[in-house]
């Protein structure tokens, strides 16, 4: 698993873009030279992703940004359509970058994939924050396997570190 200290797989994303072409991004695209607010989370439109995780990203993301981040990139194992009509429906646009990891292959590189086949939801990937500073994560922050709590990732978890 991806700890303090380590540097980021490289690795791509898929992101639909407003004239509906999808484009891949890397890693370095994202990261490289920048600090970032990372985060991950299990679903795209699951009620503790929805209603009690990113929206205070999406709220925040200017005090985060004057606090010193770049950008602040939420990825879930999702496919693109879906992550983009969900920062679409969150208002996010232009304040966070919605990243599709569709088959969980990144999620797989950090450590952090999880089987949630039980309750119908396949691979995803593990509840996450992070601070990563051109590549590095600095600060990781994770609840507990199976939560649906969203204190140690929360935006003011995060705001506090920076």
């Amino acid at each position: 698993m991806i700890k303090v200290g380590d540097r980021l797989p490289a690795g791509k994303f898929r992101v639909k873009q407003a004239d509906d072409s999808v484009k891949e991004v890397t890693t370095d695209e994202l990261f490289k030279g920048k600090k970032v607010v990372f985060v991950g989370v299990p679903g795209a439109f699951t009620s503790t992703c929805h209603l009690a995780h990113i929206p205070a990203f999406i709220t925040h993301a200017s005090e985060l940004k004057a606090k010193g981040a770049d950008h602040i990139v939420v990825m879930a194992v999702n496919d693109h359509h879906v992550m983009k009509a969900w920062g679409e429906s969150l208002g996010g646009k232009d304040k966070v970058d919605f990243v599709s990891d569709g088959n969980g292959e990144y999620a797989k590189a950090l450590g952090l994939l999880v089987d949630l086949s039980a309750p119908g939801l396949g691979h995803r990937v593990r509840r996450f924050s992070a601070l990563v500073d051109d590549g590095v994560v600095n600060t990781l922050n994770l609840e507990a396997d199976g939560s649906r709590d969203v204190k140690e990732t929360s935006a003011a978890t995060i705001m506090a570190q920076l």
